[in-house]
């Protein structure tokens, strides 16, 4: 297989998780231990969520672009951003890229489309939710998106920043969360930030949810899969 390459930091949690993930997906569909090779490159969190977060975009784009250097330098065929929120950039550094990278985006597009769905919440950080990259992606799909209210998108940035990014799971914030989910009239929701599935999963809600870490690692999966 194709030797993965995970953008990490972003945050600590995240990463964690499509670790693990990556690992679990490819035992329950193989059952053997020939795991693709993993590597991890880990970003300063706080500085890339400032750069994020700046009036001028092109020093996000650059430290997203070296730290993919990093992993094509390290040996990986291909990369992973193990986040939402720097999918906002991808198609703008397209030309640049030192090494393949899966979107997260198409990964949900594929599998909302697969489903049948036409109208979804977009859920994430705030970043996320005021983006355009969403619902310009997935636009392709035959897919609209819509957001929680701008007082919705606040409380749900607080909860994955000051939260589920150090690992916390509130009752209360669950609790407010899936009340929201099921205020809108929409096919399903997207989990657009990759600590969200910390918060809640299928079994607590009976809104359809796509959970865009699972899908990302799937979609890595097939393409490590892929000739080199």
């Amino acid at each position: 297989m194709q030797r993965i390459g995970i953008l990490g930091g972003i945050s600590a949690a995240s990463t964690l998780h499509y670790y693990d993930t990556l690992h679990r997906l490819y035992y329950q569909a193989h059952g053997d231990y020939y795991y693709p090779e993993i590597l991890v490159n880990s970003l300063n969190f706080q500085h890339f969520t400032d750069l994020e977060n700046s009036a001028d975009p092109e020093p996000y784009r650059q430290y997203i672009l070296q730290g993919l250097a990093r992993l094509a330098r390290a040996g990986a065929d291909f990369a992973v951003m193990a986040a939402n929120s720097p999918h906002s950039v991808l198609e703008d550094i397209r030309l640049q890229l030192p090494l393949p990278v899966v979107s997260i985006v198409d990964a949900v597009g594929r599998r909302a489309r697969e489903l049948g769905m036409k109208r979804l919440l977009l859920t994430g950080i705030a970043y996320t939710m005021r983006g355009t990259f969403y619902p310009r992606g997935l636009a392709p799909y035959g897919i609209q998106v819509v957001v929680p209210t701008p007082e919705e998108q606040q409380r749900i940035d607080h909860i994955i920043f000051s939260q589920l990014a150090i690992h916390q799971v509130d009752a209360a914030s669950k609790a407010f969360f899936l009340e929201l989910l099921a205020s809108y009239p929409v096919d399903g929701v997207i989990l657009g930030c990759t600590e969200l599935p910390q918060l809640v999963t299928q079994a607590d809600t009976a809104v359809p949810l796509l959970n865009s870490l699972e899908l990302h690692c799937q979609a890595a999966l097939q393409y490590a899969a892929l000739p080199s």
